[in-house]
């Protein structure tokens, strides 16, 4: 069930908080395997849990601007703060990209060996385990939440179980099969996965902050609920956003011209009042006509076409 205000607040928080305990965790134990191991593919792993370690504490301070209340300067909240973390992750991620793709390359052409491929294993291993605990947690707050912040988050935790599994398979090729360039070539896949991981969330990022039009099924299944009002007849110029865990929706509907301001008013609230419960965390703004009228101005020309 999706939650709102300040049990959704404290939700993200709380994922925001155990991704910073995780990679605080996953640092100091890639610091000393990628000091013991030399692995090209162990020190990506280990920079992308540093940038890990950033992107968390930037999402905590994030999901926390978001959950502040509308205020005079911010009248439709503070919910596009998550797109605007979530957007700095990806610029971070990938940065680390691109240095983990220069050193690995740098890395195949010098041809130097990696060392103790157990301990460096083991710390991969382990750091599956925990990520596999903190992503299935963190599916629950998306679950509830639909935070964009900790939807990112997952993502890097999430090529996380990726990256580790990368840096065991390339110890055992280097070390153990004596496969020369495995561990460079390992790290060259580790930067183009990050890439595209990258990309996939700024686009989501992007969206919000450039008020994208809800998703086709979405619209539509508000719209099939305002069927249910005979008050809603002619509904047009429909417009939506979505910030943070807020939806947006303002549309145009016609009423009977003998009614009187405060009927269409009391007939309107009740039926606003009603749509919100049915679609927790939606503002609605409903600009009503005159039956048959439309206002053209601000409209797609397709639009106008249909009302015609």
């Amino acid at each position: 069930m999706r939650v709102t205000g300040d049990a959704r607040a404290r939700l993200t928080q709380r994922a925001a908080l155990a991704s910073v305990a995780m990679a605080l965790v996953l640092l100091g134990a890639k610091v000393w395997a990628s000091i013991a191991t030399d692995s090209t593919a162990m020190l990506g792993s280990l920079a992308d849990t540093a940038l890990d370690l950033v992107a968390s504490l930037v999402t905590l301070a994030g999901v926390r601007i978001a959950a502040l209340p509308a205020d005079h300067d911010h009248r439709f909240g503070h919910g596009k703060a998550e797109a605007l973390v979530a957007l700095g992750q990806t610029v971070l991620i990938a940065g680390s990209a691109i240095g983990i793709a220069w050193r690995a390359i740098h890395r195949l052409v010098e041809g130097a060996p990696t060392e103790n491929a157990e301990l460096g294993i083991g710390v991969s291993f382990a750091a599956i385990l925990g990520t596999f605990l903190l992503l299935a947690y963190q599916k629950r707050v998306i679950a509830r939440t639909s935070s964009i912040a900790i939807q990112t988050d997952n993502l890097h935790y999430k090529s996380d179980l990726f990256l580790n599994s990368a840096v065991i398979l390339a110890l055992v090729l280097d070390q153990w099969l004596h496969v020369r360039g495995a561990d460079a070539a390992f790290g060259i896949v580790i930067a183009a996965w990050l890439l595209w991981g990258a990309w996939n969330a700024a686009q989501h990022s992007v969206d919000q902050l450039m008020d994208r039009e809800w998703p086709i099924d979405k619209r539509e299944a508000f719209l099939a609920a305002c069927a249910d009002y005979p008050e809603l007849k002619g509904i047009h110029d429909v417009r939506t956003r979505s910030s943070g865990a807020h939806d947006f929706i303002q549309f145009h509907c016609w009423v009977p011209e003998e009614w009187t301001v405060k009927e269409a008013h009391d007939r309107m609230d009740r039926v606003e009042e009603d749509l919100q419960r049915r679609f927790p965390g939606t503002e609605i703004f409903l600009h009503l006509d005159p039956e048959g009228h439309t206002d053209r101005e601000g409209m797609l020309p397709h639009e106008i076409t249909e009302t015609r």
